[in-house]
This record gives C-alpha cells, structure tokens and sequence, in this order.
C-alpha cells in the first residue's frame, strides 16, 4: 500500500491517497472484468438481439432469479455506496428508510401493476398511457421527463460517485476515468440488448454483496463491533474547527457534531431532519414512481418469463433491499468514527484540500475505509463491487433510456420505421446520451458534493408525486381521462415546490414573527448549491447542526431561508419565525 502526501494538503492529516497499484489488486480488476466480457458475450448468444422484443425486452424469457438480481442491481449504483454511506456518516441511521421503504413498495410492482401492463401487452410506461387514455399527450411529456431524470439525476450521479471512488482509489483523472468506464458499459449495452444486461447484472449482484460484506466485517471489527459504533458515533467530530478565513472564524460545534437522534429510523416529526411522516407516506409516492412506474424497473419485470417468475423476482429484490442498512449506511457511520478529521471535515479550506470540494467530505466515507482496512487484493475486489454497482446502472438505463426514446418519441417522428432502423436509433441514442452525461458531470460536481444522496432525492421528489398519482389513477379509477392527467402531471412540479413557499408566507401574514419565536428545523434536503456564504453546515461536517447557520453558513435551504428569517444568534444557532 502506498499512500501520497500531496503539497498543501492539511497539516498532520495529508492528502492520504492510497493508490491501487499492487498485482493483487490489479488481478482481482482483471478477472472481474473478464468475468462481465464473458457473461455478456455468452448471454449475447443465447437471445435475439435483430428484433424489438428481443433487443429490449429479452425476449420475454427472463427467469426469476436473474430478475430479482437484475432489480436489486439496477437499483444499487455507485451513488448508494458513496451517497448512503456519506449520509450516514452525516446524520446517522435514518437514510437507511430509503431502502427499507422500498421493501414493501416492490412488491406492490410484483402484486398490482406488473399484471396490468402484462396485459397491456407494452414495452415502455407511456405506451401503457397511450393504450389506456388514447392520446399522446401525457405519453410525450412522461417520455421527456424520464429522459430529463435519467440524465440529470441518475446516469450524472453515478458517474460522479463512480470517479470519486476511483479518484481516491486509483488517483485517476475523474473525466479519464468516467469515460474508460462509460465505453465499457456502453459497448455491451449496445450490442447485448436487455438479455446481456441482465445476465451481467446477475454477476453483478454477487459482487457488489460479496465484496460489501467483508467490507462490512472489517469495519466492525475496527470499530470494536456493534457496541463500538454506537458508543463513540456521537463523540465523531472534527478536531480542525477554526478557518484561516476570518469571515468564517470559528465553526460553533453544534454545526458539526452528530445529530441526537442519529440512532433514531423514525424521527421527530418537527425537529427531525428525516421526519417520519415525510419519510412513510412522502417517501412511499416517490418510491411508488421508481419501483411501479419508472421504465427501468418495469422493464425487467416485462421481460420475465410469466407473472409467476415476476413475483418470485420481486420478493428477492425485496429481501436484498435489507442489506444496504448494514452494508452502506453503517460502514459510513464507522468511517466518521475513525477518520473524523476527513469524512467530518467543516472548515471549507480543509474540505478542499481533502477531498477536492468545499462543501464537505461525507462523500468519501467508504471509498475511505476501502483504501484504509483492506488488504493488498481485497481492495481491488472492493474497487470491482464499485465498478459492478456503477456499470450495472448505467447500463440499465442506457438501454431503458434507448427504449423511450426509440418506441415512444422516434416512432412519434417516424411512424413507418422499420425494426433495423429502430434498433440502430436504440443504439445511436446510447451514445448521445452518454455524451450529453458526461457534459452535465461537472454541474453535479459543484453543486452537490458535500451529500449526494440529498441531490438524488431533492430532484426526484419534486418531480415523482405527479407522475405517481397519474399511474394510480390509470389503473385505479376507470373513469379518469388524459386531459384531467395531463392537467395534473405538467404543472405538478412547479406546485409541489411553491406550495411550501405559500404557506410559509401565509402563516407570516397571519401570525407575525413578533407574536412568536420558534425554532425551525428545515426538513428539505438542499436542492442545489447555495449562493456564496450560504452553504450548508451540514454539507461541510456531515454532521446536521439543529437548523443553524453557523459562522456564515447555513444547513437550511436558501428559499427556507428566506421565508423563515433565520439568522444566528452569538449563543448558538437560532432562527426567529
């Protein structure tokens, strides 16, 4: 193991780069991507890729374990490691209801949707639309704005958690590295079609638990085990509070300590950051979209073999759906335990020096312990389970992507295409969207690197509960027509985030701030880089402070902000209301 101390990195704390560059490490790469060549290679051969049902559908032939395994891998990208293990290095257990909620929810795909657009006879969610309303409004927009999620949320954040991974690992350029893996992962999405991506998926998932679970085994035994991880994850903060900035000073502690409710799934339903209200019936609509009407999800499940095997593939999606928990979010807990200094970082120069960003370091909570407690080949079997979570989600939804583009908006401009000139476009929009990613990268980068996982959700939950409701009304209430769903789908994003901002503005109208003085706790996860001064005390420790904003930086989000009056007060962090 080699580490480098780069110039200007943090007195007494380096840079501390370790570099995979041992035979070990560097055979268990090799192998596990001859192992991925040769699964493709050999799913390649068993299907037929020269028709449409065959390229995008697999030919509807999909047993239930390579479904189970295909879900739970599409699911699990590179994010998850690195964005569910930096929130849990943040703010504690509470994240884990992300995954959890997700258990009851694909199973309502296996038990409620999945047989009707069985019956539907459909290859992509809007087509479902089409058949069941009869006009191509609502198709157009839900096929636009699946485009617009795939590329600015999912394929983005994966890549830029995938190259962070690397970057710490290898020491790589994070564009070198992005586009190595993205023509990888492109070559056999465009030439395998959903069979391959499947079978591949399926190795995957044997990757990513294997190499997770001895990660998992090695963390806890550093940290003295169960017992350990919740005696000292409170007393985890940063010994590097004071800036050399004099506009920042010093950071008051109750911006970058743990949360109290750290240990706590459910939270309270005001001071918690996570309130469990938002987090069993808020998170439910949002999981609905993802699990029951997103297109990559679906798209699994209409390739399998009968209902029969769909059903038996979402309950193991769902009993897989259990790991994260004690895969993810407490490994990054354990890594704030042990390495507070960098994964707790708060003064934004010492940010930057550690990890590239000002905005905080939670993100390499387990690319940290990767390159810090496994040996000379287990880091690279580590390395292959990020390469597995990364590929694995971006080729599914490069080939979901290439399905709604082809059979739902080119087949809108050219309506007499035939099949090899569908599938060429599939392959071609591949390509464009790779490119069209890569371009977006450096945004996500800058705005959201303190907590990734906060980015993924703030974007999806503003533009999922429109599209949920549209689904359940499809399949629920016969006598709903496209115009009522289009009336609530296209303004639905636009109204879920100015209803909030109304009725602040309402309740200051009604009830003046002289009348009261409360303490607010924002319960919004930041939705995008704040202005300069603002950024988040949670987004530069980690750590939550109780709704502050702490020497000039705030972990509420600017239009919270602005309609709650916070300020900080000289004994703490206050905000008036």
């Amino acid at each position: 193991m080699e580490e480098h101390t780069e110039a200007g990195s943090v007195p007494g704390l380096g840079n501390q780069r370790v570099l995979i560059n041992n035979s070990a490490d560097i055979l268990v790469i090799a192998a596990y991507f001859l192992l991925v060549i040769g699964v493709g290679l050999w799913s390649m051969c068993r299907t037929n890729r020269g028709t449409i049902g065959g390229y995008f559908l697999a030919g509807r032939s999909m047993v239930w374990w390579p479904v189970g395994a295909s879900l739970f891998a599409s699911n699990i990208g590179s994010g998850h490691f690195v964005g569910l293990a930096g929130t849990g290095a943040a703010s504690g257990l509470a994240v884990a209801g992300f995954e959890w909620n997700a258990l009851f929810v694909v199973l309502l795909l296996g038990w409620v949707f999945a047989p009707v657009y069985l019956t539907a006879g459909v290859i992509t969610m809007p087509q479902y639309l089409r058949k069941r309303f009869g006009g191509h409004r609502i198709r157009l927009y839900l096929s636009m704005l699946s485009l617009f999620l795939y590329i600015f949320t999912k394929i983005s954040v994966d890549m830029f958690s995938g190259a962070v991974f690397i970057q710490q690992a290898l020491g790589w350029n994070i564009y070198a590295s992005v586009i190595a893996l993205l023509g990888i992962t492109m070559i056999y999405t465009v030439t395998g079609g959903l069979a391959a991506l499947m079978y591949t998926d399926t190795v995957q998932t044997f990757v990513i638990l294997g190499g997770a679970f001895i990660l998992m085994g090695y963390a806890f035994h550093e940290v003295g085990g169960y017992s350990g991880l919740f005696e000292k994850y409170l007393g985890a903060v940063t010994s590097l509070t004071v800036s050399e900035d004099p506009a920042v000073g010093n950071i008051s502690s109750s911006c970058y300590r743990p949360r109290p409710d750290s240990y706590h799934l459910l939270r309270d339903p005001v001071t918690g950051d996570l309130p469990w209200p938002a987090l069993l019936l808020g998170l439910t609509i949002v999981s609905g979209w993802y699990w029951c009407s997103d297109q990559v999800i679906v798209q699994r499940c209409l390739a399998g073999k009968s209902l029969t095997h769909i059903k038996a593939g979402c309950i193991l999606c769902g009993y897989l759906k259990l790991m994260p928990m004690f895969l993810m979010v407490m490994p990054g807990m354990i890594s704030r335990i042990l390495y507070p200094d960098e994964v707790a970082c708060v003064v934004p120069e010492v940010c930057k020096r550690v990890c590239g960003t000002e905005v905080g370091c939670s993100n390499i909570a387990y690319p940290r312990l990767v390159v810090k407690l496994m040996p000379n080949g287990l880091r690279g079997l580590m390395l292959a389970v990020m390469l597995a979570a990364l590929m694995s989600s971006l080729a599914s939804i490069f080939n979901s992507s290439s399905t709604l583009f082809t059979m739902d908006i080119y087949t809108r401009l050219r309506p007499r295409a035939g099949d090899r000139e569908l599938l060429l476009v599939g392959r071609l929009w591949v390509v464009f969207i790779v490119a069209v990613s890569v371009a977006w990268l450096p945004v996500v980068q800058a705005a959201q690197g303190g907590q990734l996982f906060d980015y993924i959700q703030a974007v999806s939950s503003y533009l999922a509960p429109p599209v949920s409701a549209v689904f359940v009304l499809a399949l629920f209430v016969p006598r709903v027509n496209e115009k009522l769903c289009a009336a609530l789908s296209v303004p639905g994003a636009p109204l879920r985030h100015a209803l909030p901002l109304l009725c602040h503005r309402a309740l200051h109208l009604l009830w003046p701030p002289h009348h009261r003085s409360l303490t607010v706790h924002s319960t919004h996860p930041p939705q995008a880089s704040p202005p300069p001064g603002f950024q988040s005390a949670a987004q530069h420790g980690g750590a939550r402070g109780p709704g502050c904003r702490c020497a000039g930086r705030s972990n509420l989000t600017p239009y919270t902000e602005w309609v709650s009056g916070a300020r900080c007060g000289d004994g703490g962090c206050q905000t008036q209301i």
